[in-house]
């Protein structure tokens, strides 16, 4: 299965979403995605002239882990919350043909967000909070959490196993990174009240396009139950001015729909620190993948290593900054 999808090829792509009873019309543009393989499908006598197909890669998630992620989508499509959920074909989201798994959705465009727009971070706020008000209501069975274990501690053992970390290196990033998870975790334990709900999981701009009728999310592929803040801090950016002045006009929004937990604050350097380390960790897991190898040219470099350690040594200092306040 894995040499089939490595080798997918776009005939293959095409006679797969012919299979699944469309009639293509032979356009393939190949997406932005490295974790699974990504098209948008032109397509013959269809309400839209093109649908997206998504080629699962093999061994990430079970069946069941990607039928609860369209189980969610799907219910929150219902809640009226404009988001992408996989398209239901002959009574199902997860379609088989050959050794692929595949997932069709509607093509719906849109532009990237203004985060420096306080009408529109109130905008998403109220539309994250709407997600997470329906996420909260239950949690995940199958899929896994964002923890210190999943992001810190699993990446940092891949890292350290790979034999791709530069030998003079390795020292400094074992006990830099064993500082950092120790960072976290006081993080974690000023947050004793701290709710796990549905998340996105991976909400950062280039996964919210923007249109006049306001926005709506696309790739639920990594959502996990987690804190309420991994879908927030990543529209917070700039200086501490205007990180507080952008968090107050996303919370203001966010809160008119679910109730956020300023605690959670607490939380944002030690999720940016896990992202950080989970980012190299992947790309290490990825590397044997001829994919990652053409879109990452610059990976696996000494400079891409040094560079990572002093990612990892600014964060070491953030860790122990006053959290950003909200007193809504």
């Amino acid at each position: 299965m894995q040499q089939a999808y490595a080798n997918l090829s776009p005939d293959e792509v095409l006679n797969t979403v012919d299979a699944l009873g469309f009639v293509t019309d032979g356009r393939l543009l190949a997406l932005n995605s490295y974790e699974n393989r990504v098209y948008r499908v032109g397509i013959e006598d269809h309400e839209s002239p093109s649908i997206v197909a998504k080629f699962y890669r093999p061994e990430r998630w079970t069946d069941a882990q990607i039928l609860e992620e369209h189980e969610f989508t799907l219910m929150l499509e219902e809640l009226e919350i404009p988001v992408v959920a996989p398209m239901t074909v002959n009574g199902e989201t997860l379609l088989k043909h050959g050794e692929f798994r595949v997932a069709l959705f509607t093509n719906r465009g849109g532009r990237a967000p203004d985060l420096e727009d306080f009408d529109q971070l109130s905008q998403f706020g109220r539309f994250m909070g709407r997600i997470h008000r329906a996420g909260a209501l239950r949690p995940f069975a199958e899929r896994p959490t964002l923890d210190i274990n999943t992001f810190g501690v699993g990446p940092r053992e891949t890292v350290l196993s790979s034999g791709l970390l530069p030998r003079e290196l390795s020292s400094v990033y074992e006990g830099l990174t064993e500082q950092l998870l120790e960072g976290v975790q006081l993080c974690y334990n000023r947050v004793p009240d701290l709710k796990l709900i549905r998340c996105h999981g991976d909400c950062h701009p280039s996964n919210v396009l923007w249109t006049a009728n306001g926005p709506h999310i696309v790739d639920f592929d990594d959502a996990r139950m987690a804190p309420a803040i991994q879908d927030l801090w990543m529209f917070i950016a700039g200086d501490r001015a205007d990180q507080t002045a952008f968090l107050d006009a996303l919370l203001e929004g966010y809160s008119e729909f679910h109730e956020f937990d300023g605690a959670e604050l607490h939380l944002v350097e030690a999720l940016r620190t896990l992202r950080i380390i989970h980012y190299f960790g992947w790309l290490t897991k990825r590397w044997e993948d001829p994919a990652f190898k053409m879109a990452f040219p610059w990976f696996n470099t000494q400079n891409a290593w040094e560079e990572h350690i002093l990612s990892l040594r600014e964060q070491a200092a953030l860790l122990h900054e006053q959290p950003l306040s909200w007193f809504g």
